[in-house]
């Protein structure tokens, strides 16, 4: 029987296996999430390089955060993600949720960036 962590990287497996195959080398907008706090990073994975990254830990959004593990912060670094994506020049990316289901923080953070400017 598969342990909980193994079923989630399979899971992720999948989802980014399916992701490279119909994005056609576009970039990645990958999403962690943690029970306190929610990442997110716009990748370039033909270069290995990161472009922009944003996180519910900056002290931007720690202050005017409640909780860096809900709904709210979410948003807040989707918002900021979008920001500082279009500032490095990046206006379409394919949205890699991971092994997280799309709903909840994963669905606020995505639509917060497409608010942003980010189309995906």
């Amino acid at each position: 029987m598969s342990s909980t962590k193994k079923l989630f990287e399979r899971r992720r497996q999948r989802n980014r296996t399916r992701l490279r195959k119909v994005s056609n080398g576009s970039l990645r907008l990958s999403v962690h999430r943690t029970l306190q706090q929610i990442y997110v990073q716009v990748i370039d994975d033909a270069a290995g390089k990161t472009l922009a990254s944003a996180s519910s830990l900056e002290k931007d959004l720690r202050g005017s955060l409640k909780s860096g593990g809900n709904k709210d912060a979410a948003a807040a670094v989707g918002k900021l993600i979008a920001e500082r994506a279009l500032k490095a020049g990046v206006k379409e990316v394919a949205f890699d949720r991971g092994g997280y289901k799309f709903h909840g923080r994963v669905k606020a953070l995505a639509e917060a960036a497409r608010e942003g400017g980010l189309s995906f």
